[in-house]
């Protein structure tokens, strides 16, 4: 019965969130309570979204934090002179202009928007795919490529991983690092063919290197009176101690990020209005995925509280031969991609995604692996193409191509670096064989 009860509520949450009938903040909170209800443990619930919320509220520090360190490096112009540089360095032969394209992305999606990231790199580099003839749908899916390999700690898609498992972000995508570096060598390397590719095409039909020169559009990331060009090397300076910090574990990644937040902020904008103005700026995106965070821990703490993620568990273990539990994440992260398609991300992170954790450790697991087998996939590499996103739509509308036709063509790519990091997670240890 409780099993019962837990399996409704997750396929609840999904289709309230699927079908517009509810924000995921709403879902998160009411659907849990209203399974605690059903079960008798209406009194208890209280208590127990109180401990799911003080669970998460670390992970929703680093995220808020993160995105205004962020903000404010952009704003300050941190990324301005890289981003002139790359679209000068391109040129006009397409397998550089691809390659670069792929590196354009990845630096912009740094802060961790995939929105903001398309819509710098697609609009500066299409006039150059046009001038030289060059098909969109590359210049989508290489866009699509850089940015969805680029996981990181204070990603949505890691944040909600480490919130809904309750495992420290950096247990989760430190191990990963190398595995991200070998994806990444599959992106540039996809890149560098596409490219190649489109060379040759274009060599066939007579129209490499036309006379006209169109320069890309290396417009600054920054409003004006924001930048501060003047601090480009202490800014760096603060980015790469903070970067280093956070990786190395020199402190927990929220204090690493609300210190690096307030000394960005004090050196670029010295002006108390100045600081207001741009934490203003910012808070909006910051409060919309925090409130979705602390929502997620009021929804884990009555599933797991309550029981209903244990019963869940012994169902599936039932069904499971115990010598097949250890391939769970290696099968997880084989389906994470084109799960994209079927799962937006809180329904699955925060629905789906416990049950498989608890099941895996019911057969002798470590959840933290079920963590980085989503990480491979699902809402990373599969959020460009994903029907479940506005990304996918903002891709397809800036590159001027088809929806349909940017799907068709970039998911195989985006799914093979998906299949190439899950093979790198075999290799190198973090799933067994």
């Amino acid at each position: 019965m409780l099993a019962l009860i837990g399996v409704a509520a997750i396929l609840a949450l999904t289709a309230a969130i699927l079908s517009n009938r509810a924000s995921p903040v709403a879902a998160l909170i009411l659907i849990p309570l209203l399974a605690a209800i059903a079960i008798g443990q209406g009194a208890h619930a209280p208590v127990l979204m109180v401990e799911g919320v003080t669970k998460i509220a670390p992970v929703a520090a680093m995220f808020v934090f993160a995105i205004l360190f962020f903000g404010v490096m952009t704003d300050a112009g941190l990324l301005d002179p890289v981003v002139r540089r790359i679209l000068k360095a391109v040129g006009r032969r397409p397998s550089r202009i691809t390659v670069g394209t792929a590196l354009l992305a990845l630096i912009i999606h740094l802060d961790g928007s995939g929105a903001v990231c398309f819509l710098v790199v697609i609009p500066a580099m299409r006039p150059v795919y046009d001038s030289l003839g060059m098909d969109r749908r590359v210049l989508a899916c290489v866009a699509s490529l850089a940015a969805g390999v680029n996981f990181l700690p204070w990603t949505g898609p890691t944040v909600r991983a480490a919130s809904a498992l309750h495992i420290p972000v950096l247990d989760i995508f430190k191990p990963m690092i190398g595995v991200q570096l070998i994806g990444l060598a599959f992106v540039f390397a996809a890149s560098w063919w596409l490219g190649k590719r489109e060379e040759r095409r274009l060599a066939v039909l007579g129209v490499y290197a036309p006379a006209a020169t169109v320069e890309p559009v290396a417009e600054a990331m920054s409003e004006a009176g924001l930048a501060r060009p003047k601090l480009f090397w202490p800014n760096l300076l603060l980015t790469l101690v903070a970067m280093g910090a956070l990786v190395a574990g020199v402190a927990p990644p929220a204090v690493v990020f609300m210190v690096a937040f307030a000394v960005a902020l004090l050196l670029n904008y010295p002006k108390v209005a100045d600081q207001r103005a741009r934490i203003d700026a910012h808070a909006r995106s910051a409060l919309l995925m925090a409130s979705v965070l602390i929502a997620a821990g009021a929804f884990t703490g009555i599933m797991g509280g309550a029981g209903f993620l244990k019963a869940m568990a012994d169902a599936a273990v039932a069904g499971v031969h115990p010598d097949s539990g250890r391939h769970i994440p290696f099968v997880l992260s084989l389906v994470a991609m084109p799960l994209s398609m079927v799962f937006d991300p809180d329904s699955f992170y925060f629905g789906v995604l416990p049950v498989i954790a608890e099941t895996h450790a019911r057969l002798g697991g470590a959840p933290v692996q079920v963590a980085q087998a989503a990480l491979v996939g699902q809402m990373t590499a599969g959020f460009p193409v994903s029907p479940l996103t506005p990304a996918t739509f903002l891709v397809a509308g800036l590159a001027g191509v088809e929806l349909s036709a940017h799907q068709k063509f970039a998911f195989p790519f985006l799914y093979g670096a998906s299949l190439v990091m899950a093979v790198a997670c075999l290799l190198l240890g973090l799933f067994p064989l």
